[in-house]
């Protein structure tokens, strides 16, 4: 467990260094916190670490699967949870397969899917604190 204390988004580089020493290649992220608590910043900057243009990541919130490339050309999948209702409703998305492929999978609000999810994986909180900032605890 690490739990990381950063003051301003200008700290995550750092962060997203730490978490993606702690991840096997083509692992999963589990990524929880209150709505804002910066879930998809912190996704942003793991894919820019990882080569990805950061313009080119956002919210999958509606779409619930956004796919990004690597410069290698392999995928990297963001998932959004939030709107889902149940484990079978994961199912449905195919969320199994994506999880299979042995690529990167960011997962916000990943407890619906919990039945479907890897032994396999790295679990990460984010908490706004009182001054503004973020506690990040990675697990």
């Amino acid at each position: 467990m690490a739990t990381l204390h950063i003051a301003s988004e200008a700290e995550l580089p750092q962060v997203a260094t730490t978490l993606l020493d702690r991840l096997p290649e083509g692992g999963v992220v589990l990524l929880r916190g209150d709505l804002g608590a910066g879930k998809t910043t912190l996704v942003k900057a793991c894919c820019t670490r990882l080569g990805i243009d950061p313009a080119e990541v956002n919210s999958p919130t509606f779409s619930i699967v956004n796919e990004y490339r690597l410069p290698g050309g392999e995928p990297i999948y963001h998932i959004d949870l939030y709107r889902l209702e149940s484990p079978e409703e994961a199912e449905d998305i195919g969320l199994e397969e994506y999880l299979d492929q042995g690529r990167y999978c960011f997962i916000e609000w990943p407890d619906i899917a919990a039945p479907l999810l890897p032994e396999q994986l790295l679990s990460v909180s984010i908490t706004a604190t009182a001054e503004g900032g973020r506690k990040i605890v990675l697990l």
